[in-house]
């Protein structure tokens, strides 16, 4: 039940200890694991003094143990060591302080970290943070690039001299940080996420130059790598240890298997683009020279065909057929008319032969009656005094019928 407390009415410090001091034994003896940060043996107090810290958060706390506790392990472990503790938390109410009184201390060995290793790898690959499809490209020509690495280390100094060396043109954004111990894990996340917030970083390259199981456990911590996970900037994992790799390999965008080989992997060569580009420029134009050739003589075939090399000659026999069925018609038309004429002039002929105008000029007369005009073709038709009208070649004339003459006798001849 809380404590009822107020400006009138408050309570001594010593009462608030001693309440937090019953509150801390209700927590009973614990397992803890931590990385010991500090350790100061006291022999003439018979205690040793340690800082336990969490190998993933800034976190740490007061460990004390009696020199038997410390004992059977004391050769095995030293400050950077991973313990485990079984201890009950104890208040210390004249100053106020909490630690951890330890009955047992026990060494975390390299076995039980790579088990634990392995069921972390398990538990996270299951999530999909190692997934491939998860791991972005990287820019192909980054303007700048965020490297996380130790101060003056020689992994620091691989990446940016290989880096300039290969696109001088190339800027870093630099942040040292502990690459081991207790203070590596948030030191890097630190790193990340500032240089992941920053709005010029294209890429982020997490540097070290290898190291032992126990130097690269920072980079296989749960907490470093959701953290990568996270980043929005694509990272690479430049650890540089090949036998055992660190679960940062797995959940980076990409692998390096040095710092070296990051720079050479993130950052392109000048030289060997600028070789790339004339390839293709030389290649682009043999490619346009190909096609302008190809071109040029299919134009050529083109024009060497009849209907372009002398477009005339269509119109020139189009125009002599046309004359030639011109003169074909004019001979027909002229041959017909010929016919046509010849005919006529027959049948003129024959038309003259028969017509009476020609007896007529032969001395012949036709005798028509005056009244009514017919034709005398007897010599009864007709009476003596009557008048007729004589019509001959030149002319016409009147006569009158008389006595009949004696039959004339034929003659031969």
């Amino acid at each position: 039940m809380a404590l009822e407390t107020s400006p009138d009415t408050p309570i001594p410090v010593s009462r608030v200890s001693a309440l937090i001091g019953g509150w801390v034994q209700r927590l009973g003896a614990v397992w803890v694991e931590g990385q010991i940060t500090e350790l100061s043996p006291r022999p003439g107090a018979g205690v040793v003094f340690l800082t336990l810290r969490d190998p993933s958060e800034n976190v740490s706390i007061s460990v004390t143990c009696y020199r038997s506790v410390f004992e059977p392990v004391a050769q095995l472990i030293q400050p950077g060591s991973r313990i485990v503790v079984h201890a009950r938390p104890e208040w210390y109410a004249p100053r106020g302080t909490l630690s951890l009184r330890a009955a047992e201390i026990r060494l975390v060995g390299l076995g039980d970290l790579l088990a634990r290793l392995e069921l972390l790898k398990r538990s996270l690959g299951a999530e999909g943070l190692f997934a491939a499809e998860r791991k972005r490209p990287l820019p192909f020509l980054p303007q700048c690039i965020g490297l996380v690495t130790g101060r003056a280390s020689a992994a620091e100094r691989d990446v940016l001299h290989n880096a300039r060396r290969r696109w001088p043109a190339v800027r870093f954004e630099v942040r040292n940080v502990p690459v081991q111990g207790v203070y590596a894990v948030p030191e890097v996340i630190s790193a990340i996420k500032e240089l992941d917030a920053h709005p010029e970083v294209d890429v982020i390259i997490v540097a070290r130059g290898g190291g032992s199981v126990e130097d690269l456990l920072p980079f296989s911590d749960e907490t470093l790598i959701r953290a990568v996970a996270e980043a929005r900037t694509p990272v690479v994992s430049a650890i540089g240890h090949e036998p055992d790799q660190p679960l940062l390999d797995f959940v980076a965008d990409l692998r390096a298997s040095t710092p070296t080989d990051a720079a050479k992997r993130v950052v392109p060569d000048v030289r060997e683009e600028l070789a790339r580009v004339h390839a293709m420029r030389d290649r682009a134009r043999r490619t346009m020279e190909g096609r302008l050739h190809r071109e040029e003589a299919g134009l050529a075939s083109i024009r060497s065909r009849p209907v372009l090399a002398a477009p005339h000659r269509l119109i020139d026999d189009r125009a002599a057929e046309i004359h030639s069925l011109v003169e074909r018609s004019r001979r027909t038309l002229g041959h017909r008319l010929d016919r046509a004429a010849t005919e006529l002039h027959h049948t003129l002929a024959r038309v003259v032969a028969l017509s009476p105008a020609a007896t007529l000029q032969r001395g012949y007369a036709v005798l028509q009656r005056a009244d009514d005009g017919s034709v005398v073709r007897a010599p009864g038709d007709v009476t003596v005094g009557a008048e007729l009208r004589a019509r001959v070649a030149e002319g016409a004339f009147t006569v009158t019928v008389g006595e009949p003459a004696e039959p004339m006798e034929p003659t031969d001849g």
